[in-house]
């Protein structure tokens, strides 16, 4: 897997833009745009429910066979291992890369990997039963029972799975929208290679490549060539793309490299294809789209599962949070309202997942005939825009609570990069001028609260250096992303708002 450096990637990456900062895309890239969206069969969801059926399916063996040869009052010590036993299965079947739909489609390969996983978490367990000393509390025959029984169970629904995947791939309903980098004869063969072999598994929607003329031509197999690299990011941002395809044979380094560094700040899958390479590497580097063998180079930062287990915990953490502080939203709408006349929300355009813009609401802190929707002036300390309340709750962030409806709504994530507002400056500069890669940071859904705003930045970004701060922390925070990581965020966000020194 090819990685990004940050650091050297917000030095080095650039769009190629006309004098006015505009990217101009051609005109079958804008038909392509215009064009209604036949959004196929999400391989997330698909995941996802056949995660949670398969471990209701082991839960509810565990417990039957518990029922024929154990005793009823034993009840209150079997649950928890079963329970137990089920998570622990869940965490390792994704450990092998077992819920993946590539995997879904194959057979013997799935079924190795799960079964393996499988007797791995009977192991642990009888490990655990050991060191415990609970021998005297558990079954064998009951153990030994639910392993067996449970390697039947997981090989027939595996092997439903994967005949149910198929014939959805055969259907076409499973298919990624995929652009090509890279253009002429190599691109030529790919693009026969996907119709061959893949044509299922990918809808092609054209090529980009920054060489002209005869290397080049503006039609390659029937497919149209759309514009050049740097477009394709512009192009990625205004049309869903779920997979970018590299055509670049692998010695030609510097230009593999340079276009890397250009689509990173898209969240999208880049594999580079193995069809050119004289190379030969064992079965395990590659992967495979239908049949064409790739290489993994980049992947959008959460994905398949990982998505709906984000989504859940935004709803939860969301719906919690309104609950437990709705009385110190409900204070604050009066106050705001007693104090000063005007809304008792703000509400401001900001750069939302992968460059879209969204509406954010805040509390209003500013006086009414002073809002700056463009946050064109950033608050200092003592300004005499913002009211005692908006002093008061802007140290505290009370006035954000109400993003907490944008969470609800699907524009935020409850941990993620800060939205910044469109024309936010740092040193009389806009945020994506100051920073190379700045857009890098919405590859993920922004957040309420962050791993810069933890770490100390927070508040006012006068200076360059300030804002590259804040971008640093949230890349590593998009390189580093775990469940286990928006916990502690959010556990040590009331922490850090303690500190009011940057926040007014």
């Amino acid at each position: 897997m090819y990685r990004v450096d940050p650091t050297k990637a917000i030095q080095e990456h650039a769009s190629r833009q006309d004098a006015s900062g505009e990217v101009h895309l051609s005109s079958k890239a804008k038909e392509i745009i215009a064009a209604p969206v036949d959004r196929t069969l999400s391989g997330a969801v698909i995941a996802g429910i056949a995660q949670i059926v398969e471990a209701a399916l082991l839960a509810i063996l565990g417990y039957g066979i518990h029922a024929i040869y154990v005793e009823p009052p034993q009840d209150g010590f079997y649950i928890p291992v079963i329970l137990a036993s089920v998570l622990v299965a869940n965490i390792a079947f994704n450990a092998v890369r077992s819920h993946r739909i590539t995997v879904y489609r194959t057979q013997v390969s799935q079924i190795g990997r799960v079964l393996g996983a499988w007797a791995g978490v009977m192991l642990l367990l009888m490990v655990g039963i050991f060191f415990f000393k609970a021998g005297d509390l558990v079954s064998r025959v009951w153990l030994l029972s639910w392993f067996l029984s449970g390697a039947v169970v997981l090989v027939a629904f595996r092997l439903s799975l994967s005949s149910l995947v198929s014939r959805w791939t055969a259907q076409g309903r499973l298919k990624r929208r995929t652009v090509i980098v890279g253009g002429g004869a190599d691109a030529a063969l790919l693009i026969e290679q996907i119709r061959a072999g893949s044509e299922k598994d990918i809808n092609l929607l054209g090529l980009f490549d920054d060489r002209d003329g005869e290397r080049s031509p503006d039609m390659v197999s029937g497919c149209h060539k759309l514009g050049r690299v740097s477009e394709l990011i512009e192009f990625a941002r205004r049309t869903p793309v779920d997979l970018v395809i590299v055509s670049m044979p692998l010695s030609a380094e510097k230009r593999v490299l340079d276009m890397l560094t250009q689509l990173w700040v898209l969240p999208v899958d880049i594999r580079l294809s193995a069809h050119m390479s004289k190379l030969r590497f064992t079965e395990k580097a590659y992967s495979y789209v239908g049949d064409l063998p790739v290489l993994d180079m980049a992947d959008r930062p959460i994905s398949d599962w990982n998505l709906i287990f984000k989504w859940a915990f935004d709803k939860i953490v969301a719906v919690t949070a309104l609950i437990l502080l709705s009385p110190v939203m409900l204070a604050t709408a009066i106050a705001i309202k007693l104090e000063s006349r005007g809304p008792v929300f703000f509400v401001q355009n900001r750069h939302g997942f992968n460059n879209e813009q969204i509406r954010i609401y805040k509390f209003r802190s500013m006086r009414t005939d002073m809002l700056d929707h463009d946050a064109g002036k950033l608050v200092t300390r003592g300004d005499p825009r913002v009211t005692r309340v908006g002093k008061f709750i802007r140290k505290t962030s009370i006035d954000e609570l109400p993003q907490l409806f944008n969470v609800l709504k699907g524009e935020l994530s409850v941990v993620g990069p800060r939205p910044h507002a469109m024309q936010a400056k740092a040193a009389n500069q806009l945020y994506y001028e100051a920073v190379e890669g700045y857009f890098a940071r919405h590859r993920v859904r922004p957040g309420m609260t962050g791993w810069a705003q933890i770490n100390g930045w927070r508040g006012e970004t006068d200076t360059i250096d300030k804002i590259m701060q804040r971008v640093n922390h949230d890349l590593y925070y998009i390189e580093h992303w775990s469940i286990l990581l928006d916990l502690y965020i959010v556990l040590m966000t009331p922490i850090r708002l303690l500190n009011t020194e940057n926040a007014y």
